[in-house]
């Protein structure tokens, strides 16, 4: 899907925002998409790297659905290069590696595990486009929600490709957007395309939260955090959830602390100054920033440790229950009852 045939055998994909031009017999920055005779051929269509049972909360959507349980799928590659990637084996793996998981078997796998939806996660769902949008269209025909949890990478056609089955998205930033950070610590040669892909969300009606992942020492500017919170609240609007997350030391990034505490503060009181209405701190389990509160009242409507939603205080038609506001939650309330992340492979 999404490329176009060049001269001299050589295709475009126009699947990320990096566009490559593929020669015959190579293979895009992702690994994954081959140019074979002019024609280009995904590598790893129902090839599943990783298949587990989550809570909603670990993608993290704070907002959509809460409670509910997805299973989330992966493949091998990705279109970027983090030096700080937590998921490495296999978002760097460089052989087509993986188990035979058609999207039947995916769909059928959420209903035998009591998930309500399915999340493509782990590497970037975008360079298992073909896989994500065949299953999205099974899971949406017998009434499961899908979500991608993206680097924000895509293309606007990608997006309005999609969207027709995308009900969420958690697209996450590193180091506040900064493109330096970006191109020395990921390969990744401009930013915009990030911002186009969240414009081309807010236009087709995707549920959107971001997060943002806090480097100590060369990504932690708390003005890039505020830089970042300001547009998010410009063009996505004020109650667009924002995650700052805790950075933990993998890969090869490990000669770096954790973010401390007090730097993840700050960030959280830069991204309310920049006028967003709910800003979480993530990774850091029993912190007061893992809770959201009626930004009119300041009522404690929604109780959370790590994952687990341990209080839940809204009314039945989302708002608070002490001032009436309306909190901007989209689907409903599953009391599934928490459970732990386990993989089926």
């Amino acid at each position: 899907m999404l490329y176009e045939k060049l001269e001299n055998k050589k295709v475009k994909c126009n699947l990320c925002g990096r566009r490559c031009t593929i020669k015959d017999g190579g293979t895009g920055f992702c690994l994954v998409r081959k140019n074979e005779g002019g024609s280009l051929y995904t590598l790893v269509y129902g090839k599943a790297i990783s298949a587990c049972v989550d809570p909603i909360g670990k993608k993290p959507l704070s907002h959509f659905n809460p409670g509910a349980l997805v299973m989330s799928i992966a493949t091998v590659g990705c279109n970027f290069r983090c030096q700080f990637c937590d998921n490495w084996m296999i978002s760097q793996e460089k052989k087509i590696a993986g188990r035979d998981f058609p999207p039947e078997e995916v769909v059928k796998a959420t209903r035998d595990n009591g998930c309500q939806g399915i999340s493509y996660t782990y590497t970037e769902p975008t360079i298992f486009f073909e896989y994500a949008y065949e299953t999205a269209k099974l899971a949406r025909q017998v009434g499961f929600f899908n979500t991608f949890v993206t680097n924000g990478y895509m293309t606007p056609e990608a997006v309005k490709t999609i969207a027709p089955y995308l009900d969420a998205a958690t697209v996450d930033f590193k180091g506040g957007g900064d493109p330096e950070f970006y191109k020395s610590f990921s390969a990744v040669p401009s930013v915009d395309p990030i911002f186009e892909c969240l414009k081309e969300m807010k236009r087709n009606g995707i549920h959107i939260e971001i997060t943002n992942l806090v480097v100590p020492k060369i990504g932690d500017s708390i003005d890039k955090i505020k830089e970042l919170a300001t547009w998010i609240r410009e063009v996505l609007g004020k109650d667009t959830p924002f995650h700052l997350l805790r950075f933990h030391p993998d890969y090869r990034l490990t000669d770096i602390s954790s973010t401390p505490i007090q730097t993840l503060e700050k960030a959280y009181a830069a991204a309310k100054s920049a006028g967003l209405n709910f800003v979480y701190i993530g990774n850091v389990p029993g912190h007061p920033a893992e809770n959201t509160h009626c930004p009119s009242c300041n009522e404690l409507l929604i109780k959370r440790f790590s994952f687990e939603i341990t209080k839940w205080n809204l009314t039945k038609d989302m708002r608070c229950p002490v001032c009436g506001q309306e909190i901007p939650i989209k689907g409903k309330l599953h009391p599934s009852g928490y459970t732990y992340p386990y993989a089926l492979f």
